[in-house]
Parts: C-alpha cells; structure tokens; sequence
C-alpha cells in the first residue's frame, strides 16, 4: 500500500446513489400498497396471501440472511482469521436440507401464519406464549444491532451521519412495510440483492486490479497465512475450527433458517410446498455466492494492508470500519461509487430490518391479538398488522442505541441468536421429533435451555476469552509511513480487541472464565439446543408422556420425505382419458370428492349427483 496516499471522502455523487436506493425501495412499497386490490385481509399483509413463487421468495431469503454485518462484518473476519471462514460454506447445505425436510413440511401442512401457532397446537398456549415473548425480544435485540452497527462503522470512516442514517433507515423500512406488507418486503429484498452484488463486485473488481491481479492477491494471502482452510482440532474454547463451524455454526443456522418467524414466513408463503423447497435450495446457490464475495473481499483488504494494517496504525478504530476505508481508499477517484457501496450495506440492513419488522407484526397479530380477540374482521387485523409496523419500527430504531455496547459486530449479534434462537430450536425440534414430549417437557426444557444459554452467553461478554483461544493471525505496520509506538509490528496478542463493552483482566481469571465462558460462540446455540431437547425428553417420560394421542400432522413422518417423488408419480398416472376404477380415498380438494358425486340409484346404477 502506497502510505502516503490518504483516502477520499463523500462527494454529492455518494449521496445521491444512496438516496436513490432508499427512494426505489420505498417506491416498491407504495406500488404493493395499491396494487393487485390493496391489503384486503391480514393474510394478504402478512404473507403476500399465499401465491409467492420461488425465486423472489430466494432472492428474499438471501437478503434477510445477507445483513450489514454480512457485508461490513465477514471480510473483516476473513481478514484477521483467515479463510477458515470459507467453512460455513458446508454449514449453508446442512442448514439448508434440514430446514427443507425436517421443518418446512410440517408448517406448510398446517398452514399457519406465525410458526409459533405450532407451539399451542403441539403443547399448549403457554409454550406458545414463552416462545413469542423469546423470539420478539431476540429479535428487537438483532435489528438494533443491524440498524446502529454499520451505521456507526461507516459515520467513523466516511463522516455519514450516524444517528440520521439509523433513522432514515427505520423510517424506510417501517414506510415500505406497513404500505406493501410481505409483497412489498420480498420485491424490495430482490431489488437489495442486486445492489448488494454490484457493491461487492465493484470492490472486488477495482481492488484486484489496483492490486495487480487475481495472483498478487492470492500470493499475498498465502505468505500472510490467510489460506489456513483446516483445522481440526476438537477443542470447543477455539473460536473457529471446522468442527465449531460445522457442527455449532449448523444448529446457529438452523435455528435462523428453519424457526424464525422472519425466514420462515416467506417460505410457507409458497403457491406449494414444491415451491417453498425450491426457494430454499435456490437460496443455497444465493448464499454460497454471497459466501465467495465476502471471502474475496477479506482477500483483497489483506492485499492492500498486509504491510500497514489501518487498525493497528490508528487510522480507524475497529475491524468493522476496514471494508468502509478500503472503499474510500481505491474508489475514491469514481464519484457514485463509495455511495454504491454505503448502498450496498444499507440494502443489507434494510432487507434484514424489514424482513423482522413484518415478521414482528405477524407473531404479535396471530400469537397475542387474534387468540384474545375472536370477533375482529379481517379488515381490522389488517389494519392492525400495520399498526403493528408502525410500532415496531419505532422500537427497533430506539432499540439501535443499545448495540453500542455488544462489542464485536459479528460475533455479538450471532450470540443473541444462539442464547435465545438455541433453545427455540430445541422446543421445536421436540414438537417435529419426539413424539413423547408432552408439554411439561417442553417448557421445563425450554426455560432450562434459556438459562445455561443466558449464563455462558452473558458470561462471555464481560469475560471475554483471552486472544489465544480466537487465534487472531499477524497484522503488520512496517509499511506505513508512521510509527506506531515506535513498533513495526503488533504481535496477536497484544492487538486491541472490542468483543466486550466490559473487557476482562487477563489476571486474576477463574477457571470458570477460561473454560465454560470461554466456549466458542458458535456452540452457544448448540448447548441451548442439546439442553432442552435433553431436559425435555427427561421430564416428559415420568409425567405421562407416552400416554398423549397425538395428531400425526404435528409430527415429521416418512411419507413426508416420500413426497419429495410425487413429481415422478403423477406422470405415471395420465395414461389415457378413459374411465378407470378409483379407490373411495378422496381427492386433494374435499368439495369436489367422487365419493359424493357417484351416488347410486335403487336400479343400481351410477347416476350424477343433481346441481
């Protein structure tokens, strides 16, 4: 890096690129708002009544997954850890697979609105009313972290106006959302998914070339260490290992893609469950390229800094704000194109704040109005639902504040998933696969779940773990023109971390803090997963478990994998348009059942029923 080269600042050009985002985005919203005959009935809000197809619906997935802390977050990751990270890319396909044929049949066969009418329908009110609460303050937690995060990341390197970008972010979202409901929130996502690949295209692209070429990167990442894809080692106090990745960033996953109300949603919004499916496994090939982006982009900042990294010289204050100085760095002399990339990361942050906003509204209509309730038309839920918007939008823009103080971008808000999304798992997974677990059970092992969860959670951010269990790689500063404390180089060890608003002293720690707090975040969702399902199973055994009568659509059964054939079978089926025996089973549709129509007479014979 040429050190005496000093990076660019915002133009007009910048601006007028992001406001054009916000603009189209909030234009999508006031076209669903009036379009196809408005919002009738709180199904049409909340989930786009139930004619979505799959690519939109991917496109969406893909989006709501790919926040700012995606794109600001996973190249700085990258970039002091290596391409270790490029592991998660196993991690996508289990997540995928099991949440599309383990979770996805039952829900769709239920056709429920908010996943946590499972909930009572399986167990009871109070089970669904614990898991509403839960997930509603997950949650608000997550969206303030996506809102303030990248807000403040980019107001420290570009001079963006921190708390007019949290707000105008908010309002957007909660514009958009409360006009076009689902509809409006998909076709938004789908315009953000675009925009954020060309942001990173962009970087990729200008920094490759300003770089040398695909071969000064990948030379530069080789001698820097950063090609490190394996490690083995079974130890869980490691940060990232493949078997954290795999194993505890799965059950993380799993618990976004196959349990939250905001992913959840768009799935059972399907025309059909084949199309639910097949949104998921287009989602994959979404994801694995959003995976590739975010691996190139650490690759590229490690190629420009490797020899004054920005962080340890001072010039910015936190691993997140280094995709937003490598911006201004190589874009600076292509006015639009730094806006292109602030774009890029709002799109992440709307997409993710919109996606929670609706899904929000959904769980507190269909969990806490509609069961107390019973007489409101639809027309009143409707207007509810965007009541709800509305109030949730605000909350989630006063709750921004809060991030500040979770520490490390990334790994924070991953943590507010695995404390509270670990356990959700486990509950659902007890419902969908454990066909004695009776109610007992499942509270008993969800509140046990929630408080190991919330002890070693909690426990890691005021104890953080010392730098050798995350294994940060060298950064260097023999480049830069200034010294640094008169070094040239800091060693791991003694590099500034932000994983904790309250960081710990390295002296004086407890065997508890080196060892339970100090467990990799990534198994924090394994641990309240395994609790509760384990808890769980032991409670429901003695109190009448296997007594239950239970309803087998509630449950995962082999003819729900059997399904995934039914496409080949059909064709089998047209062989010629002649009458043919059929069994007394009845058809897809109960209103027009041949068992009722075929009515035979006293002669004997088979007469059409008179309309």
């Amino acid at each position: 890096m040429d050190a005496s080269r000093g990076i660019g600042t915002f133009t007009a050009w910048d601006y007028v690129v992001f406001a054009a985002m916000l603009l189209i985005s909030a234009a999508i919203g006031v076209y669903y708002a009036f379009a196809g005959g408005r919002q009738q009935t709180s199904k049409d809000f909340l989930m786009g009544g139930r004619r979505m197809s799959a690519l939109p619906v991917a496109l969406s997935l893909t989006a709501s997954f790919m926040s700012a802390v995606t794109v600001l977050g996973s190249p700085a990751e990258v970039y002091r850890f290596g391409m270790i990270y490029s592991l998660f890319g196993i991690t996508y396909f289990f997540v995928v697979a099991i949440s599309a044929e383990v979770f996805l049949p039952v829900f769709y066969r239920l056709g429920i609105t908010s996943t946590y009418e499972y909930l009572e329908l399986r167990f009871n009110r109070y089970v669904r009313l614990c898991g509403t609460i839960f997930y509603i303050l997950q949650t608000l937690l997550y969206t303030g972290a996506v809102i303030y995060a990248p807000a403040l990341a980019l107001n420290q390197v570009t001079g963006f106006d921190l708390w007019g970008a949290v707000v105008s972010t908010g309002v957007v979202c909660t514009f958009y959302c409360t006009l076009g409901g689902l509809k409006a929130v998909i076709w938004t996502d789908v315009f953000q998914v675009g925009i954020m690949l060309a942001g990173f295209v962009s970087v990729i692209v200008k920094a490759v070339m300003v770089q040398g070429g695909i071969g000064t990167v990948l030379n530069d990442a080789y001698n820097g260490g950063r090609l490190n894809f394996w490690n083995f080692n079974p130890n869980p106090l490691q940060r990232h290992t493949f078997w954290t990745i795999v194993i505890g960033g799965t059950f993380t996953w799993t618990s976004i893609f196959a349990i939250n109300q905001s992913q959840v949603q768009r799935y059972i919004s399907c025309k059909s469950r084949f199309q639910g499916k097949l949104s998921l496994y287009i989602n994959l090939v979404g994801l694995w390229v959003i995976l590739v982006c975010t691996l190139f982009c650490g690759l590229v900042l490690y190629s420009r800094y490797h020899d004054c990294d920005p962080w340890t010289a001072e010039k910015i204050s936190a691993p997140d704000q280094l995709m937003p100085y490598l911006v201004l760095d190589i874009l600076q002399d292509y006015p639009g194109l730094p806006g292109l990339f602030v774009a890029c990361a709002y799109s992440g942050t709307l997409s993710t704040v919109s996606s929670s906003i609706n899904a929000l509204a959904a769980v507190t209509v269909e969990d806490l109005v509609k069961p107390y309730f019973k007489s409101l038309s639809e027309r009143s839920l409707s207007w509810i639902s965007q009541g709800m918007s509305v109030l949730f939008g605000v909350l989630c823009i006063g709750m921004a504040a809060l991030a500040s103080l979770m520490g490390a971008l990334l790994q924070a808000v991953l943590s507010i998933f695995g404390m509270i999304g670990g356990p959700l798992l486990g509950l659902f997974s007890l419902g969908i696969l454990v066909p004695f677990c009776n109610s007992a059970g499942a509270l008993t092992g969800v509140l046990t779940g929630f408080a190991i969860s919330f002890w070693v959670g909690i426990g890691a951010q005021l104890y953080p773990p010392l730098p050798e269990r995350s294994m940060p790689l060298s950064l260097e500063t023999y480049g830069c023109n200034s010294t640094h404390n008169g070094t040239d180089w800091m060693p791991p060890t003694d590099m500034p971390f932000s994983t904790s608003a309250f960081p710990g002293q390295s002296d004086g720690r407890t065997p508890l803090m080196d060892n339970w707090y100090s467990l990799s975040y990534l198994y924090l969702s394994t641990l309240g997963t395994l609790i509760t399902v384990f808890v769980g199973m032991l409670i429901s055994l003695p109190t009448g478990g296997r007594k239950q009568n239970l309803d087998r659509r509630l449950l995962l059964t082999k003819e729900d994998f059997l399904s995934n054939f039914d496409v080949f079978k059909k064709k089998k089926r047209v062989l010629s348009y002649k009458s043919h025996p059929m069994d007394d089973g009845g058809t897809d549709n109960p209103a027009f059942n041949h068992v009722e129509l075929n009515v035979t007479d006293q002669s004997g014979k088979r007469a059409g029923t008179r309309l």
